[in-house]
């Protein structure tokens, strides 16, 4: 597996994650770690057919998490070279049939590519969490949770309005759901861990989103699923959350 590192940062984390990925998996491409200085693309994978792109920013390649990260996109760099179907969906493709004829707000279509990329999150994970630690990712679900929690407005859910995409209530209820399901998929937390407790205070800040539901959602994705089955599940979950949690929601900017 080549792995090379582009750009002002130590290439350990990314060999290392090398390593530890090498102990079950492999790659057929190069791989070219290209470090960014735009703080906010954390970390993002481009496919070409002759390479691999890992981009992350400086600061993420310098982070405690560097090697997690990494591990985390070989991960999809996998899926996508054995054509998993979660990896080769087109997004686009499911949300239209999902959504045809229906006017969902703005913000909601743009919540619907997270949760698209949960779900892929959902089948690289599988391969990171047979191969890596977990205590960082579980560390880093929780911090992620609760930093979001705590950037919503303090008002009544009437009054709020969006201060960041992360504070939006009904993704965060979303996101709480995916690292419930993701812990739970992996049996990697007790019941009483604090996930726990902060993913009630994201379903309580967002009534129409049912953090159980989406959970199972996440949680019984089947591992090697067909492409009409990835499909169907991908189009279930973008009308439950456009459509279904959205009934009797405050109006909004509609996109077709």
């Amino acid at each position: 597996m080549d792995v090379r590192v582009l750009g002002r940062c130590s290439p350990d984390p990314f060999l290392s994650a090398r390593d530890l990925f090498e102990t079950e998996y492999d790659l057929s491409l190069p791989v070219e770690v290209r470090v960014r200085t735009d703080p906010d693309e954390r970390t993002y994978t481009g496919h070409y057919p002759d390479h691999h792109v890992l981009n992350i920013s400086a600061s993420a390649a310098s982070s405690a998490m560097a090697r997690e990260l990494a591990l985390h996109e070989y991960a999809h760099m996998h899926r996508y070279e054995h054509s998993h179907p979660s990896h080769v969906q087109s997004t686009e493709e499911a949300l239209f049939l999902a959504l045809t004829g229906r006017s969902v707000e703005q913000r909601k279509l743009t919540h619907c590519y997270q949760i698209a990329n949960h779900m892929k999150d959902i089948y690289a994970d599988d391969i990171t969490l047979d191969v890596g630690p977990a205590d960082k990712l579980v560390d880093f679900l929780e911090s992620s949770l609760a930093t979001a929690l705590a950037e919503r407005p303090a008002q009544a859910p009437q009054a709020w309005q969006r201060l960041t995409p992360a504070s939006d209530p009904d993704i965060t209820a979303v996101n709480a759901a995916f690292a419930l399901a993701l812990v739970e998929r992996h049996d990697l937390v007790d019941d009483d861990h604090r996930l726990y407790d902060l993913a009630a205070a994201a379903g309580s800040d967002a009534p129409g989103v049912s953090v159980e539901q989406f959970k199972r959602r996440f949680q019984s994705l089947t591992a090697d699923p067909g492409e009409s089955e990835y499909r169907k599940a991908l189009v279930d979950v973008t009308r439950a959350y456009a459509i279904d949690a959205g009934q009797g929601a405050g109006s909004g900017t509609a996109a077709d």
